[in-house]
């Protein structure tokens, strides 16, 4: 039964027709959430925050509002958001509306037939049922073990819905993933929440850092001018014949040994203004060296903290840190594989109901107009070794990960008593290493006053310069020390600069003694 060419130029074009019709129908009535293909907003940096601070010191406020502003690992770590929300759209996918378009010819034979079938899929998440339907047309002559091509003159539209009752009932691998991409895009803030607690802890220590080794080398410098001033008053004592001529070598082996140690400070003062440059930027994110110009004259006055201080901060950390959130999510999304895997190990029992219906002519004589089809299929491994391994597996990562947790809770609580501690004994050395410079200046200024009476050589006084120098150099070091520590005990509570109000009010009196703001 040979077809004309212009029947296959017809079928032809009818089969491209039906498949732009489907086509078009699945852009018009699109059944996905609309929400989920919204444009996320990036992140990027606000026009406000490249604004350069008006302020000629640098202060640790400002530093903090840079990290926050234009640290590139910061800005990294806040597209995981943008992560997680692609994740998520993509996990929704399992609601998208499924079109579809076959066409099989039977070119060459004693059958010549052409058969377009067109229509859709969609997966509703009710008790994991999938509705479809669909219109197929058969263009020819089949016989009858072609039965599920032939179709009357008109054509035979056909719906239908599948329906799981017992495995993929409640919960199947499409719903799992959606349910964890949501998890995960919940997980997303506490991971920036960590990295940002990380990032500002790195940029006080390295703005403290700096303040010290400014502080440092200003006392070293003042330890040369002493030396180089002194060469005039050598002099005139060595002509007055108070002091032998072998002082005025002492004198200049200690100028040059002070400029020695000038080039040590002068190295670590560098090295410290580089460290800080990570976070110091200006309004093109690029790196700048501070100047010693730019820090200021001093840093707040030492505090004690309560002694009763701990207590609240533990209660407010285990709230707020954000390892722990991290973890209660981890801990939801193995719950979900837990559903998962039980749901794996039942029978697999579907059914489905169908209905189409003839249009147009007879053509087969063993067809009718209305068609019902029912059908049930039951498929279950005798082991089930897959599904009873996946959950022993699950189960053991959740009690991996409850230990995890409770290992946490007790860190939180160890940081913040150590903290504590390092703050307290911290405020001591400062307190100590204050009356020993008091005193070695005291010392120093007498034993001055005496060489310039010819009553002491130059041997002792230097000895006076080095200790009063070395205690200047404690105290600078001691206090660099409590300021890192009063830092470390701040983030240790899992504060957030940005919504101080709801910490209690021995830290927020922390962050106003330090001189932070909200950034």
């Amino acid at each position: 039964m040979q077809q004309p060419m212009e029947l296959r130029t017809q079928r032809s074009l009818f089969a491209l027709a039906v498949a732009f019709a489907i086509s078009a129908a699945s852009l018009v009535f699109p059944m996905a959430d609309l929400s989920a293909q919204a444009p996320k907003p990036k992140a990027t940096v606000s026009p406000a925050a490249k604004k350069t601070p008006a302020a000629s010191q640098l202060t640790l406020s400002d530093l903090v509002d840079g990290v926050y502003a234009q640290y590139p690992p910061y800005l990294a770590a806040l597209i995981e958001r943008d992560v997680a929300q692609g994740k998520l759209r993509s996990a929704r996918g399992i609601f998208d509306f499924q079109t579809f378009v076959d066409i099989f010819d039977n070119t060459q034979g004693f059958y010549e037939a052409t058969t377009v079938e067109a229509g859709f899929e969609q997966f509703t998440g009710i008790w994991g049922s999938t509705i479809y339907g669909g219109y197929r047309y058969t263009e020819g002559f089949l016989p009858d073990y072609y039965y599920e091509r032939r179709t009357e003159a008109g054509g035979e539209p056909e719906v239908g819905i599948k329906l799981p009752l017992m495995q993929n009932r409640a919960i199947d691998e499409r719903r799992a993933t959606l349910l964890k991409a949501k998890l995960e895009n919940e997980q997303a803030d506490p991971k920036i929440r960590k990295q940002q607690l990380d990032f500002t802890k790195a940029a006080m220590f390295a703005y403290y850092n700096w303040f010290a080794e400014v502080r440092k080398l200003a006392a070293t410098e003042e330890m040369l001018r002493i030396a180089q001033d002194r060469r005039e008053a050598v002099k005139t004592q060595i002509e007055k014949g108070m002091v032998a001529p072998v002082i005025e070598v002492e004198n200049d082996q200690m100028v040059i040994s002070r400029e020695l140690s000038l080039l040590k400070a002068q190295r670590a003062f560098e090295a410290g203004s580089i460290a800080l440059s990570l976070f110091h930027r200006n309004e093109y994110s690029e790196p700048i060296i501070p100047s010693r110009a730019l820090a200021p004259e001093r840093l707040p006055e030492p505090f004690p903290l309560r002694a009763d201080i701990t207590t609240g901060a533990i209660a407010f950390a285990l709230d707020h840190r954000p390892e722990l959130a991290y973890l209660e999510i981890e801990l939801q999304k193995l719950g979900v594989d837990a559903r998962l895997f039980r749901n794996k190990a039942l029978p697999k029992l579907d059914t489905f109901v169908g209905a189409s219906q003839g249009i147009g002519a007879h053509r087969y004589k063993d067809t009718g107009d209305f068609e019902l089809k029912t059908g049930l299929q039951f498929r279950l491994p005798l082991q089930r070794n897959e599904a009873r391994g996946k959950q022993e597996e699950n189960a053991a990562k959740i009690e991996q990960t409850q230990n995890e947790y409770r290992f946490v809770i007790d860190r939180i609580s160890a940081e913040i008593h150590n903290a504590f501690s390092a703050v307290t004994l911290a405020l001591d050395q400062v307190e100590r290493a204050r009356k020993n410079t008091g005193l070695a200046l005291k010392l120093q200024k007498v034993e001055q006053d005496r060489f310039e009476l010819g009553a002491t050589d130059l041997l002792g006084l230097m000895i006076r310069e080095q200790a009063a120098f070395q205690a200047r150099l404690d105290e600078i070091e001691s206090l660099n020390q409590y300021y890192k520590a009063i830092s470390d005990f701040l983030m240790a509570t899992g504060i957030k600069l940005d919504a101080a109000e709801s910490a209690p009010a021995e830290i927020r009196q922390i962050i106003q003694s330090l001189g932070l703001k909200a950034p």
